[in-house]
């Protein structure tokens, strides 16, 4: 298939992890991708195998945190590319989280959590829009099951999330543009290893429907789905995929 033939797209937090993943996985449909991330070495890495799989990517260093780094990104895109598509809101602080409460988190360090893991998202959005009205186009945030279960300031935003791509739905509308988000229950990757104890992870799988961790490529097909044109008429949704970790009404 080569749904995005002739088509950019960008994908924040693209250095490691689902990030890249999602990334090469557009470059195999024929997209233009830029592989955006705050990791200039990782990042690089990550175009380089797309372009050695016979794919089209280039690194562009970006803090979604910074409201002039997102506007560059996507001016950066324009320039190398002649327009903007599709945006993958995926960046997070994740892999480094310190985990704490609500109640006793360092003021200073769930600012700076939210400004990227929440905010970033909006930036990002803001930044991509001014190009993307014209022809319309299609935007993917990541969230995460987080949202609906306890997870401290983590949970809080994503329900965050979850509310920017339901209120931006209606604001992108008019520009033909589709926003919806995915909601990953627990993935395989690095930075869950690196935050969340083993027990507790050992103890999630085991109250899984799917007893096993997701896996990066499992949501692959979501995404893919979501940004192409065969969701015409899909925007506003949280799409869940965490082997029925989560069940909404």
């Amino acid at each position: 298939m080569a749904r995005f033939t002739g088509r950019s797209a960008i994908v924040t937090g693209a250095a490691q992890g689902i990030g890249a993943v999602y990334a090469q996985a557009l470059a195999a449909e024929g997209a233009k991708v830029v592989v955006a991330d705050l990791n200039t070495e990782r990042g690089q890495a990550v175009a380089e195998k797309i372009a050695a799989d016979g794919g089209t990517a280039v690194f562009a260093r970006v803090d979604v945190a910074d409201p002039e780094s997102a506007t560059a990104l996507a001016e950066f895109t324009v320039a190398e590319f002649g327009g903007i598509d599709h945006l993958v809101n995926n960046a997070a602080i994740y892999g480094d989280m310190k985990l704490n409460l609500l109640l006793t988190v360092p003021w200073d360090y769930y600012k700076t959590f939210m400004s990227v893991n929440m905010d970033g998202a909006l930036n990002m959005t803001r930044a991509v829009w001014p190009h993307m009205r014209k022809a319309g186009g299609s935007i993917v945030n990541q969230s995460s099951t987080a949202a609906w279960t306890y997870s401290s300031f983590y949970g809080l935003a994503k329900v965050g999330v979850n509310g920017l791509t339901q209120q931006l739905a209606f604001e992108l509308g008019g520009s033909g543009i589709r926003i919806n988000a995915i909601a990953p229950g627990p993935i395989d990757t690095e930075a869950t290893k690196a935050v969340t104890p083993e027990v507790i992870v050992e103890d999630m799988v085991k109250r899984l429907p799917l007893k096993r961790m997701g896996t990066p490529e499992d949501l692959v097909g979501a995404c893919l789905y979501l940004l192409s044109d065969e969701a015409s008429w899909v925007t506003g949704q949280i799409f869940n995929v965490d082997g029925g970790q989560v069940f909404r009404s």
